[in-house]
């Protein structure tokens, strides 16, 4: 409850505006939800090159970064200079069609040991996608774990992504919302590294939710896991790995 010129207000705001349907105005209970974790980080500095829209760069903030925005055209090793990772926002090679051609660009960072990371993208196409998301082969398909409480395992355990800066253990996939991951990779060269299997109920494990290759002196990932979902929701533990993952080789 905040106090307002004298008035109590316990009440969100919320605004609803579609082309189909008539300018609507929710005023749910207001919530305040705040977390407390031990995490570290090591990734100062990290760009951010928005896909669909989605609010991880303000969870980077929220971690202790530093965020730069980034176009494709801020793909440049000028541009490029200083930061320690640079993350590709959710479908971004699905509404940026330029993307795929700068993929060298992004090697160039990952091999002067930067590293880079890719969220999920939808298949071009029926099947298998062809759009160029890597150094090396890699292909996506509309495969998915909508069970949040899907069994988690570990393919690598002594992998660094699940050991520093902060240790990874199953507690971690406890409180994930609404699914594990969607359009898991189906494909890929074997420069990746599948790193975690996980399934719906009555069906096969996947392993293409996390995969890292490295790239020179950096890493090159590909990871469908929601973290779209996660991070503004406070899983604990999405944000532990998530430090991991942008904290690689640091």
């Amino acid at each position: 409850m905040a106090d307002v010129g004298g008035r109590n207000w316990d009440t969100g705001h919320v605004e609803l505006r579609y082309d189909h349907i008539p300018p609507q105005l929710l005023q749910p209970p207001a919530r305040l939800k705040t977390l407390s974790l031990d995490m570290v980080v090591r990734a100062g500095k990290v760009g951010y090159l928005p896909g669909a829209g989605d609010l991880i760069a303000e969870a980077l903030a929220r971690m202790g970064c530093t965020v730069t925005q980034l176009t494709s055209d801020d793909l440049t090793p000028e541009k490029l200079r200083g930061l320690d990772t640079v993350v590709i926002g959710i479908r971004a090679f699905n509404v940026h069609s330029e993307l795929s051609a700068r993929i060298d660009d992004l090697a160039n960072f990952a091999t002067n040991g930067g590293n880079v990371i890719v969220l999920y993208n939808r298949p071009a196409q029926r099947g298998p996608s062809a759009m160029r998301m890597a150094p090396y082969p890699l292909s996506v398909s509309g495969e998915r774990v909508t069970d949040e409480t899907a069994e988690m395992t570990l393919l690598a355990p002594e992998h660094p992504v699940f050991n520093s800066p902060n240790k990874i253990g199953p507690s971690d996939f406890d409180g994930w919302v609404q699914e594990r991951g969607a359009y898991f990779a189906s494909q890929w060269d074997g420069h990746f590294k599948p790193l975690i299997a996980c399934h719906d109920p009555g069906e096969g494990p996947l392993e293409g939710s996390l995969l890292i290759a490295q790239y020179g002196k950096g890493n090159f990932v590909y990871t469908a896991l929601s973290w779209f979902r996660q991070l503004p929701d406070g899983v604990p533990g999405a944000y532990r790995l998530f430090a991991n993952l942008i904290s690689l080789g640091k």
